[in-house]
């Protein structure tokens, strides 16, 4: 059965209080690497940007910020992200509802696409790359931001309890809605290894593949160019 419907339904569910959760879920780390997730997508100074899967709107504004004169589309299926984007950073960026396995523009389209916590969410990360691939142009990048399972070090016990337990106990007090943050835990924990997902970018079509890790390595930044 396809993802699409329930997450869909969690996202909405959750959009007003969003931003303070990641906040405070990643001790306000989060924006640092939004930042460093558009240094990699090497944006020309009026280029045409793809934010997949943008919530509420912040790597689309930080990108509408650093590169006033480029064109950016903010694209989600959530309708009540959008309209908090919309609420949070105004009409100077593109907001459209849309589903990533089929992107609604021709290809060669945009300068980069980037994307936060999409592909854990899909059901074929392989088919919604192509897609990127697709509507990228030539010597365009792609940067994804997204969780990735911690490695079974000396502080996975640690790790994984507080995942397990923590996040979806802030949830429930801030969110107000533990379920929803129990669901992002289970897909972080089920999602790619960091080392897969690059696998995956290659096969997608993308070269010049390379991540990195933050957050005790419960995060991942991945890039390519096509």
């Amino acid at each position: 059965m396809s993802k699409a419907h329930g997450v869909k339904k969690m996202f909405d569910s959750i959009a007003a209080r969003y931003d303070i959760m990641n906040r405070v879920m990643t001790l306000g780390q989060d924006q640092r690497w939004r930042r460093f997730a558009v240094d990699k997508a090497n944006i020309p100074e009026s280029g045409t940007v793809l934010d997949l899967a943008c919530g509420t709107g912040d790597i689309a504004a930080l990108v509408s910020q650093e590169y006033p004169s480029s064109y950016v589309v903010g694209a989600d299926f959530s309708t009540n992200m959008l309209r908090e984007a919309g609420r949070r950073f105004g009409q100077q960026i593109s907001w459209l509802v849309c589903d990533a396995n089929e992107l609604p523009y021709k290809d060669d389209r945009f300068d980069a696409v980037t994307f936060g916590y999409l592909l854990r969410n899909v059901d074929d990360s392989l088919k919604v790359l192509r897609e990127v691939y697709r509507v990228l142009k030539t010597g365009g990048m792609v940067v994804c931001l997204d969780t990735t399972p911690p490695e079974k070090n000396i502080l996975y016990p640690f790790i994984r309890l507080h995942l397990h337990y923590g996040i979806p106990l802030l949830g429930k007090m801030i969110a107000r809605d533990e379920d929803a943050y129990g669901y992002l835990i289970e897909s972080t924990m089920d999602f790619h290894q960091a080392e897969t997902l690059a696998d995956i970018f290659k096969a997608a079509g993308f070269r010049g593949v390379g991540y990195k890790k933050f957050m005790m390595g419960t995060i991942g930044i991945h890039w390519g160019m096509k």
